[in-house]
């Protein structure tokens, strides 16, 4: 801090140093080793003659707001003339001298419930995990900072800050996955090229949109390539990509013999492909949830966050809820592979492409593990292009809704 600070300027520094506290005693060392709260500027100009040069550390104690030392009146008349000289020439050349207020847009409330509702995020998650992090640098930062115990504090503060860095440009991978489901209308009334033009316009801006997800969704994961949602995304990106190139066909009328759907397919490959590795992944990772679940274990992390959430009157995750947890999102992921394999096989049957009996028949499977019920499952299949009904093939974007329904 700056030399000969006043009291207040020190509170500032304290105060952006440490936002978390909301109240603070600051105190020194004595020359006879007791620590002397600093009431005012007087008395830190006094520890400042008084404490040895080399040896000059401030300590900051949390206490409650009562307990804070005001600032004195002349202080804060002191501090407050500069600034008012200063707005008495700003006053001076401006012709609105007025201060405009600084507020929150009703916008970033509402995007945070659209995130909560319809893509199943919490994007205040990361703001936990940023001060899980901070606390873990913050102790490290003490007396043992050069201990074996305060680098280990050192790794698990690395590791929180890495996640908040993949979620964020996972959620920002989100956001143009949600602009992409804007619907944008066609005027099936005008000349055909209109249309046709139109077509093409609506399906360059939602593929765009894809590929901006796509990137984010990678940069997340080179950032944290153990970040299984960041895979699950992927899948789910290359996914709609398919179907996209799948519905820009069908709505051109195109003749479906002279199409080639490589690049269709190979995207459904790309998507079961990274499915496939998320899984893996995840349930590796429960796995071990498990393991130290049975073994009594539990790290660092877990114990602030039990803290945090006591402080807030919430309750800890038992162990018979994250079981539920686990068995939600297992169910999930199943629903949403058994989604993928369905609307793959009723592509390759509309093309006349050998094993789409077999990709229907694993959907079935996975919505079995879903939780599906028969009646439900039943339901999905009579809308299988299969069944030569061509007004019922055009329905299959409802299966996934129709099997959710099974799992409530």
């Amino acid at each position: 801090m700056p030399v000969n600070s006043s009291f207040k300027i020190l509170r500032d520094v304290v105060g952006k140093r440490f936002p978390m506290s909301k109240a603070v005693l600051i105190k020194y060392k004595d020359s006879d080793g007791d620590l002397v709260t600093i009431t005012c500027s007087a008395e830190l100009r006094l520890a400042e003659s008084s404490v040895d040069k080399s040896n000059n550390r401030l300590h900051i104690v949390e206490v409650n707001p009562e307990q804070e030392p005001p600032i004195l009146e002349e202080e804060e008349i002191e501090e407050v003339k500069p600034i008012e000289i200063e707005k008495e020439k700003m006053e001076a050349s401006e012709d609105e001298p007025e201060c405009k207020e600084v507020e929150m847009d009703d916008w970033l409330f509402e995007f945070a419930q659209l995130f909560r509702n319809h893509v199943g995020i919490d994007p205040d998650s990361h703001i936990d995990l940023h001060e899980i992090g901070m606390e873990l640098c913050s102790e490290a930062l003490e007396e043992t900072v050069t201990s074996e115990e305060a680098q280990t504090l050192f790794d698990k503060a690395s590791s929180k800050f890495q996640e908040v860095a993949a979620l964020a440009f996972f959620n920002w991978g989100n956001v143009h996955m949600c602009a992409a489901r804007k619907r944008m209308p066609i005027d099936e009334s005008g000349p055909k090229e209109t249309m046709d033009a139109q077509l093409k316009n609506a399906y360059d801006w939602v593929r765009e949109k894809y590929t901006l997800a796509k990137e984010k969704y990678e940069e997340a994961l080179s950032i944290k390539p153990d970040f299984y949602e960041g895979l699950l995304a992927l899948g789910q990106q290359q996914f709609e990509m398919a179907k996209l190139h799948w519905s820009f066909v069908l709505a051109k009328k195109s003749d479906l013999s002279k199409w080639d759907p490589a690049e269709t397919i190979g995207l459904f490959d790309s998507a079961e492909k990274k499915m496939k590795a998320a899984t893996e992944m995840w349930e590796k990772m429960e796995e071990q949830r498990v393991k130290e679940s049975k073994e009594g274990k539990k790290d660092e992390v877990s114990k602030r966050k039990k803290k945090q959430q006591g402080e807030v009157g919430q309750v800890e995750v038992t162990p018979e809820e994250a079981a539920e947890q686990a068995a939600v999102m297992r169910s999930q992921i199943h629903l949403f592979w058994g989604n993928m394999l369905f609307e793959r096989s009723q592509i390759e049957c509309k093309l006349g492409l050998s094993g789409w009996d077999k990709n229907l028949d694993d959907a079935v499977d996975r919505f079995k593990l879903a939780g599906a019920s028969e009646v439900d499952i039943s339901t999905v299949l009579k809308n299988h292009c299969s069944n030569n009904n061509e007004e019922k093939a055009e329905v299959v974007m409802l299966s996934a809704d129709v099997v959710e329904k099974g799992d409530d």
